[in-house]
Formats: C-alpha cells, sequence, structure tokens
C-alpha cells in the first residue's frame, strides 16, 4: 500500500441508505435485486433516490451479494443499501463501486444467517478499506471502467447481432413473409415479376426505390438478392402445424440431427486435462470457457465426445437453468460437455448449423418449460429436443441463410474473445490497483496549468 493512502471504516466515509420499494410492488421492468423508478412511482415515492449511488443487495438465499452502479433518478427494494459518499470530495463513486465490488465474496463469508444471508449495516460500518488520494481514486477508476465499458460495448453488440440474425430467421422461417409478399402481390393482381419484386424488398427490408437503385449501383448484389427471392415459394400449404410455405415438409429435430445426446461423467483434475463445460458456463446465449474444469483423460475417456463447432448446447437439469442454451461459435482448445448439458448437432445433409440454431432459439422458453421431476431434481427429457416439429424449407435455402448468419456468429465469437481477454486483464489489475501495490504516477499537468504555478 502507498505511504499516502489511509486504512478507514466505510461508516468514516459512506453514508448507508436503504431502499423502500417492496419487491411485490416493483413494476414491471424492474430487475431483483434493484429497481429503477417510472415517473409514477417517482410522483408517489418519497423515498426514490436522485444521486451517484453504489446499490449493494443486502440479502441473498445464494449469499452472493450483487452490486451496481447507478447515476440518477431511481428506487431501491428495500434490503438493498443506497451507498454515497459523506463527502464527495473525499471518495470517487465510480471507484467505491469497483472497491464494494472487489470485496463481495469476503463480505459474503462475514454475512450472517442459514437459508437467506444478511448483511447487517453493524458489518458494513465496521469493514475496513484502503483510502488512496481522491485524484488517485479516479486514475484508478478511468482505468477500471474503461475497460468496463469496453466489455459493456462488445456485449451490447454481440446483443444486436445476435438479434439481426433471429429476426431474419424469424421472418423467413417462422412468419414467412417472402412468401407472403409473393402471395399479396399476385392476390393484387401483380405480375409473376412483381410478385418476385415484392419478396426482395421483404428479404431486404429495402422499398421499390431503395431495390431499383440497388439494382443500378450494385447489380451483382441487385442478382444475389433475387436468387434468394426465388428460393421462396408464392403459395402456402395446410399441414399439422398450420400453413407452411407449398413444397416445404414438417419434420421434426431428430431427423435432421446427427447428435442430441447428454455429455459426460467427468473425473476432474487440477492438472492437464480436456476441458469441461458445465450448466455454469451457458448464459446469455454463449459459452464461458472460463468456467470450465478440467477432465482426467486417464480416468474417464472422452474419444469421440468433442464438441464442434456449430453444436448447440442446451442445459438440462434444474429449475432456473434448464433450457439456457447457446451456440458453439468458437474454441480455443478441445472440449467436451458434462451430463447436465445436452449437445444438439446439425445434419448438415438436411439443415445448417445457422439453421439449428436459430430454431433452437424460437424454441427456448417452450424448453425452459418443458422440465420433468420435483423442483429440485428436474430433468430436460432427449425426447423434448427430438421431438421439436418445424416447416423445413429446402436446403439451398437453408444454406442461403447461413451464408449470412455463419458471419455475424463469427463476429459475435470474436467479441466473446475479446472479453474474455479484457476480463483477465481487469481481474489481474484490478486487486493491484486496489490494494496499492500498482501505483499509478500523478497526472501530467496541461500546459495552461504550468504556467499557472
Amino acid at each position: 500500500m502507498s505511504a499516502n493512502w489511509t486504512v478507514v471504516s466505510l461508516s468514516d466515509i459512506v453514508n448507508f441508505k436503504t431502499g423502500r420499494l417492496d419487491s411485490n410492488a416493483a413494476e414491471e421492468g424492474g430487475i431483483y435485486p434493484f429497481f429503477t423508478c417510472s415517473p409514477t412511482t417517482l410522483a408517489i415515492n418519497s423515498y426514490a433516490f436522485d444521486d451517484e449511488a453504489i446499490l449493494l443487495a443486502g440479502n441473498n438465499a445464494n449469499g452472493l451479494f450483487a452490486v451496481k452502479y447507478f447515476k440518477g433518478k431511481f428506487n431501491a427494494y428495500q434490503r438493498t443499501y443506497v451507498i454515497t459518499p459523506i463527502d464527495k470530495r473525499r471518495v470517487s463513486v465510480q471507484w467505491l463501486y469497483f472497491r464494494i465490488k472487489h470485496v463481495t465474496a469476503e463480505l459474503q463469508q462475514m454475512s450472517v444467517g442459514t437459508a437467506t444471508k444478511f448483511l447487517t449495516k453493524k458489518i458494513l460500518d465496521a469493514y475496513e478499506v484502503s483510502l488512496p488520494s481522491y485524484d488517485e481514486q479516479e486514475r484508478i477508476a478511468d482505468i477500471l471502467w474503461s475497460l468496463q465499458d469496453k466489455l459493456n460495448l462488445n456485449t451490447q453488440t454481440n446483443q444486436t447481432l445476435e438479434a439481426i440474425a433471429q429476426a431474419i430467421f424469424k421472418s423467413w422461417f417462422v412468419d414467412f413473409e417472402p412468401v407472403k409478399a409473393k402471395m399479396a402481390a399476385l392476390e393484387a393482381g401483380g405480375t409473376a415479376e412483381e410478385a418476385e419484386r415484392a419478396a426482395m424488398c421483404a428479404i431486404s427490408g429495402k422499398d421499390e426505390a431503395a431495390l431499383t437503385q440497388l439494382q443500378t449501383e450494385q447489380p451483382d448484389a441487385y442478382a444475389e438478392l433475387a436468387q434468394t427471392a426465388a428460393l421462396f415459394p408464392s403459395a402456402m400449404q395446410d399441414s399439422e402445424l398450420g400453413e407452411i410455405p407449398k413444397g416445404w415438409m414438417v419434420s421434426d429435430l431428430k431427423s435432421c440431427a446427427t447428435e442430441i445426446r447428454r455429455g459426460i461423467s467427468p473425473k476432474y483434475t487440477e492438472d492437464e486435462g480436456i476441458q469441461v463445460v458445465n450448466q455454469k458456463c451457458i448464459r446469455n446465449h454463449s459459452v464461458d470457457f472460463s468456467q470450465t474444469r478440467l477432465n482426467d483423460p486417464t480416468k474417464k475417456k472422452v474419444n469421440g465426445r468433442e464438441i464442434v463447432l456449430g453444436d448447440v448446447l442446451v442445459n438440462s437439469t434444474g429449475v432456473g437453468t434448464l433450457g439456457r442454451l447457446a451456440p458453439v461459435r468458437y474454441l480455443s482448445e478441445p472440449a467436451v460437455v458434462d451430463s447436465h448439458v445436452t449437445v444438439v448437432r446439425a445434419n448438415t445433409d438436411q439443415i445448417s448449423k445457422s439453421f439449428l440454431a436459430g430454431l433452437m432459439f424460437v424454441n427456448e422458453a417452450y424448453i425452459e418449460s418443458s422440465g420433468a421431476g420435483s423442483t429440485g431434481q428436474t430433468e430436460l427429457r432427449k425426447e423434448v429436443i427430438e421431438e421439436i416439429r418445424f416447416a423445413k424449407p429446402n436446403l439451398s435455402l437453408s444454406n442461403v441463410y447461413e451464408s449470412i448468419a455463419h458471419p455475424i456468429s463469427s463476429q459475435i465469437a470474436e467479441l466473446e474473445q475479446q472479453k474474455l481477454t479484457l476480463s483477465v486483464v481487469r481481474d489481474s489489475l484490478l486487486p493491484k490497483l486496489l490494494s496499492g501495490e500498482l501505483t499509478l504516477p500523478p497526472a501530467e499537468k496541461t500546459v495552461s496549468e504550468a504556467d499557472s504555478v
């Protein structure tokens, strides 16, 4: 710790207030354990806050205490601490966020209670931290927030990219919009050529004027769009699923997959081994390989059980976890999954890998609701996935979707790997910066500041 740092109790530098919003009264859109307020709530609730603060969940059934930085008008659940500096000239709120977040595991050990863990104000008041100067707090916060902002940006970009791929899948293979556009044009007395143009508009999102401009300025792109539109029929047919495009067939996932299976029961080791993906690794439609453990291949063989790019992994045990899924977008090294995860692999003679991912996303809510067994032992039966039925297009159209969705998936994979690297950098810097082991030089003076000295 630097010589100019001081050791203080939290009660010496911050105020602890608590929220007053009952969890049952939280308006839609609130995220437990924190709730932001609508104008209506602000008007009727005198306990609404308008400040820069740290929100710390004061109780949790799992003993894990969430921390959030917030600035602006908000309210908080009644067991959430709203932490603000006593003197904003002495304590940077953004520095404080990282300082508290860094010690949540330690606070967890100090919490009281059995089924539900509590952080009392007495515990927090007495907790000691090393306090650098305000300027150094700001410099530390700038470094850590720049990394956090990049992580957040990557996450938001990936969410947007994934939404684009899913919107295209839904438009083509669920709502059948290009087919319906052709039918509407023909029913209005249009020609076959006009029907094709209507489908091209539906596929590209362009109006007629923009489509004509594309034809003039980018004839190759126009021709490619026309080829895609031609793959959609111009009529619908009845099926057990309702109306589907003419010529498409109703299929089940079992007929279009080469594998639908659970993973291994691993023999874990701390030494060299093969990565094992578990349920904690699968969140937000991505696979976090930093959460894997290692299987000892001398005790548990994994030959032929490795996952491959394009597989879709599905959490298959436990309420709240069951049904979460993610496509495998990158592999830095060989990996398998454990017995609580199901691997689904596309038969690319029937459907493309990206089509499989889109189909699984569409059915995610259904899968989540299809667990069987008691609350603590809920399991996803293999048959639930095998029996998913859908309108299967011709393989050419499935492959066209692949040509659009795969580059999107590759870009998501690149950003996911960047996030992993950034997280490692942040997590290695954070304890050194917050403990004073790594000190920062004073900020350089500007020309005007130097002249004034």
